[in-house]
C-alpha cells in the first residue's frame, strides 16, 4: 500500500493487551509511526510498536498534555495523525483520508471525526457518546495540545474540516474499569471549584444529574442503544452528581472546625 505523508503519534502506558489494533489500522500507509512510552512500562508495548515499524521513545509520565505535545513534536511528517492506544482507524476513515491526501488541495488547517466506541458488546452510536467528534487530524507546525487534565484539545491556527467515517473506540473492557475512572477524571475540576470559592448548590446537585440523564436518554436517543444507553445515561448523572459531591466534601474539609 501507497504511503502517504501522515506521521502518526501515539503515547502509551501499559498497553500491550490492545495497542497491536492501534498500530495494525495505520502500519500499512503511514509515512512514520512515533511512539513515546512511559518509562516504568515493562509489559512489551514498547516491543510490540518496534514490530510495527514505530520510532519509540522512553519517557517519564508527565500528564496527558504535556505527553501528547511530546509526541507530536518528535514528529517529521508534513501531517500529524493522534491516536490513543484503544483506538483503531476503521477502513472508511482511513480511505477518507487518503482521499484527502491525493487531493489537489487541503483547504484546512486541521480535520475532525466521529468516534464510535464499542461497549458491552455493542457499538454505541447515540446519546452523549456519539458522534463524540475529535480532532485528531491536522498539519505539522499549526497544532499545540491545550485544555485540563486529562482532558487534552488540540488547538489549531486556521480552520477545522469534517470527516465522516468513524473512529473506532474501545476504551472500556468491562463496567468496573469505567467506573474506576470517574473520580480520577474529575480531581482537576474538584481542585479548581474549589480554589474559586463558589459553593456548591442544589441545583448543581440535584438538578445537573437529571438533567444528563434526560439529555443522554431521550434528547440524544439514547434509548435506541438498548439497556447500554439506559446505562449510559444514568452512569452519566452519576459521574455528574460524584463530580460536585466530591467538591461539597472537599469544600466542607477545608473549613475551619466548629
Amino acid at each position: 500500500m501507497k504511503k502517504f505523508p501522515i506521521s502518526v503519534c501515539m503515547v502509551a502506558g501499559a498497553e500491550a493487551h490492545r495497542i497491536e489494533g492501534a498500530l495494525k489500522s495505520v502500519a500499512g500507509w503511514a509515512g512514520e509511526i512515533v511512539v513515546v512510552v512511559n518509562d516504568h512500562v515493562t509489559d512489551g508495548t514498547d516491543a510490540i510498536a518496534l514490530k510495527y515499524g514505530a520510532k519509540v521513545f522512553r519517557e517519564p509520565w508527565r500528564g496527558h498534555l504535556v505527553g501528547k505535545q511530546s509526541t507530536s513534536d518528535k514528529c517529521s511528517q508534513p501531517w500529524i495523525l493522534c491516536l490513543d492506544a484503544d483506538e483503531v482507524v476503521s477502513p472508511e476513515l482511513r480511505d477518507e483520508i487518503q482521499a484527502l491526501m491525493e487531493s489537489a488541495a487541503t483547504p484546512h488547517a486541521a480535520y475532525e471525526f466521529p468516534r464510535c466506541t464499542f461497549y458491552c458488546g455493542r457499538w454505541i452510536r447515540h446519546g452523549d457518546w456519539y458522534p463524540d467528534r475529535v480532532r485528531r487530524l491536522w498539519q505539522r507546525g499549526t497544532g499545540s495540545w491545550t485544555g485540563e487534565e486529562p482532558h487534552a484539545r488540540l488547538a489549531v491556527k486556521g480552520t477545522v474540516g469534517k470527516l465522516r467515517a468513524d473512529l473506532l473506540h474501545f476504551s472500556n473492557e468491562h463496567i468496573g474499569r469505567q467506573i474506576a475512572k470517574i473520580a480520577p477524571y474529575h480531581a482537576e475540576f474538584v481542585r479548581k471549584r474549589v480554589a474559586s470559592g463558589r459553593p456548591v448548590g442544589w441545583v448543581e446537585l440535584g438538578f445537573r444529574p437529571v438533567w444528563r440523564f434526560l439529555r443522554a436518554y431521550f434528547l440524544r436517543y439514547g434509548f435506541l442503544d438498548g439497556w447500554r444507553g439506559f446505562y449510559i445515561a444514568a452512569l452519566s448523572a452519576f459521574s455528574t452528581a460524584t463530580r460536585y459531591a466530591l467538591v461539597r466534601e472537599a469544600q466542607v474539609n477545608h473549613r475551619d472546625p466548629p
